[in-house]
């Protein structure tokens, strides 16, 4: 093949000009990123030589080998790996494999540090290059095809790049970086020994940088580090996760997390464990502090990285952790799991199951420690002990953290792991009308209960002010009695699940008939069957004059200062969650709501009798609707009726 140009996707031209123009606060990701790439492709050797041992050729030996030339300026990245053919390399290094880049771009913040960090994130680490090349040559040969089939890819960085075909004997990829002027601090061998330990000690296969050693100068001549032509490992080339936990430091595990993740801050907690039984396995999972920006994208493949005997499988082993805790990263290693497993198989594997049941345990136990160190449960504790370790202070506000992120996704495991459910329940937290901020379990709500109190009261609402205002709040707000208010969009369908806690049923306000059982005295309950007995002629005609809108009108004692409020029978679905269905274009069975009305409020007391009574009926309606959140059938008619009865 002669050299050929080729043109980069529009996307990736405006990445490398981002790339290069921009992304200069932390320089040294390059190093991690196409270190880790070099990983991959030895990976991915292995796994393929499963199936056919002889792509190994006369080359056995899995590894990376880091060179720099400080005359030429260039510094060189070498795997064994699997290597790519020309076609490959055109359609790896010339396009996004992974959809993403849009995305990555859509994301900068124009915080240099933070934007750099992103790279890796998004599948795009190769290009992160630049940041400290002016130019990036290419050259590989894939596993199995002959020497005169090698390939060199060279761009600049800007709008084009080369490919032509070469000889090259080795299998794999060498990265050829030719550093700018200001980028001479990585012709050091010291210096990138450093980054190594610092970003790549985890890796399992050995990095191998050439010796050096110093020899004095001569007639006056300064002295220098000068190559002995040996090389050495330069990282432990053990994979973290099957050393000791009493050789690893915090630091350690911290990078590691940093590596596998992409991400930029340290997890908040993590738990590493080697488990025997029926089945044998090490896990070293991960909460991560912040959400990343596709937490929301449930067809996104998510999970955590499988190896089996130490040789990796696959990224993203979706078996192995369920979709509400997709937010865990970290590695699983069997030793019981053929070494030729394949997504398919995972699906039906009984060890799977096991490891998998045994995972989600252990982030349900590290979720539940954090939460016992959370501000106001550690406070509790530390008055019962007087003490309060390094430890321990460390977790203090950590779940708080979690929950602000995660806890939306954490509540569909209620529907998902009805095995867990009941642990699930107890890491909740909502706020309330009498707590601000997520800060009240349902344990916490339980122990609050009035005497007599015979329920958990929720309302779910689109905002917390809506919820915090609505009308269907006002006896339990005159009463005193706690109400929990819910505002993610899952908790609707969540608490269809969950039908008590701990013996108390939860109740919603917006559902069934408003019934405070003994926290309504004896005058209460008589004074609200005497009104709504006198209230029955007007009542009828409002159920007339609402036919087409309501399935129902009657008098309620929940209503001090609304005149209305909207509700749904015991067992409907709410008009949030109906109006959330509607939004996502999804067809809906045809229902109305009850309107509820207060017989003491004004305004209904004037429809009795009024000239107006159809528009005030229609009026006192729509009002329900807003104050619930939602707009009425025919806006313009509602402030046209509005507007008559006001001139």
């Amino acid at each position: 093949m002669s050299k050929q140009t080729h043109s980069f996707q529009a996307e990736v031209a405006q990445l490398l000009h981002l790339v290069t123009h921009s992304l200069y606060s932390n320089p040294e990701i390059f190093v991690r990123e196409l270190v880790s790439n070099a990983s991959d492709a030895c990976d991915k050797l292995r796994f393929e030589a499963l199936n056919d041992s002889s792509l190994y050729g006369d080359q056995p030996n899995l590894e990376v080998r880091i060179a720099f030339d400080d005359k030429a300026k260039t510094l060189t990245i070498t795997d064994t790996g699997i290597g790519m053919s020309a076609q490959e390399a055109i359609e790896h290094l010339g396009t996004i494999a992974k959809s993403g880049t849009k995305a990555f771009m859509d994301k900068l913040s124009g915080d240099q540090k933070t934007d750099s960090q992103l790279i890796g994130q998004f599948g795009v680490g190769f290009y992160s290059g630049f940041i400290v090349a002016d130019k990036i040559s290419v050259e590989s040969r894939r596993a199995g095809l002959p020497a005169s089939e090698g390939v060199r890819w060279t761009s600049t960085g800007t709008g084009d790049f080369e490919v032509e075909q070469i000889t090259r004997e080795q299998r794999g990829t060498s990265v050829i970086l030719h550093l700018r002027e200001d980028a001479r601090e990585f012709l050091n061998g010291w210096k990138l020994k450093q980054l190594i330990t610092k970003y790549s000690d985890h890796i399992s296969l050995p990095i191998l940088m050439e010796k050096e050693e110093w020899k004095d100068g001569e007639n006056d001549q300064p002295g220098a580090m000068v190559k002995t032509g040996e090389w050495e490992a330069v990282n432990k080339a053990s994979a973290l996760w099957t050393r000791p936990k009493k050789d690893i430091t915090d630091e350690q595990y911290v990078e590691f997390y940093k590596a596998i993740s992409h991400d930029y801050e340290a997890p908040l907690t993590w738990s590493h464990n080697r488990v025997e039984g029926n089945t044998e396995y090490t896990q070293l999972l991960y909460i991560p502090a912040k959400a990343p920006f596709d937490l929301y994208q449930r067809d996104k493949h998510a999970g955590i990285k499988l190896y089996v005997k130490r040789v990796f499988i696959m990224d993203d082993a979706e078996a192995l952790m369920p979709q509400y805790l997709r937010f865990v990263k970290g590695v699983i290693d069997s030793a019981d799991l053929p070494l030729n497993v394949s997504r398919e198989l995972l699906q039906e594997s009984r060890d799977v199951k096991l490891i998998r049941d045994g995972s989600v345990k252990r982030v349900l136990s590290m979720l539940e420690d954090l939460a016992r160190h959370d501000k106001h449960e550690a406070a509790a504790d530390a008055e019962v002990t007087d003490v309060v370790s390094d430890e321990d202070k460390a977790k203090e506000g950590k779940y708080s953290q979690f929950y602000a992120e995660f806890g939306a996704v954490l509540k569909e495991g209620l529907g998902e792991d009805h095995a867990n459910k009941d642990r699930i329940a107890k890491l909740l937290r909502f706020a309330s009308t009498t707590h601000d901020g997520l800060s009240t379990s349902l344990a916490d709500y339980k122990a609050r209960m009035k005497e007599g109190q015979e329920a958990i009261y929720y309302i779910t609402a689109d905002t917390l002010a809506a919820a915090k205002n609505s009308p269907q709040l006002e006896v339990f707000k005159k009463k005193g009695i706690e109400v929990l208010l819910m505002t993610d969009r899952v908790d609707e369908w969540a608490l269809n699940y969950v039908q008590d806690f701990d013996g108390t049923p939860l109740q919603s306000v917006a559902k069934g008939a408003v019934d405070l059982g003994k926290l309504q005295n004896e005058e209460e309950k008589k004074a609200a069957e005497e009104a709504a007995e006198a209230f029955k002629p007007l009542l009828a005609k409002l159920k007339e004059a609402l036919k087409d809108k309501a399935e129902d009108v009657r008098a309620t004692s929940r209503l001090v200062d609304s005149p209305a409020c909207l509700v749904v029978q015991d067992g409907g679905m709410s008009l949030q969650m109906a109006r959330l269905f509607k939004q996502a274009g999804q067809a809906m069975p045809e229902s109305k709501p009850v309107l509820e009305v207060n017989p003491e409020h004004p305004l209904i007391k004037k429809l009795d009798g009024s000239v107006h009574f159809h528009d005030l009926a229609q009026i006192v309606f729509d009002q329900a609707v807003l104050a619930d959140g939602g707009m009425p059938e025919d806006p313009a008619a509602y402030v046209k009726r509005v507007n008559a009865l006001l001139v």
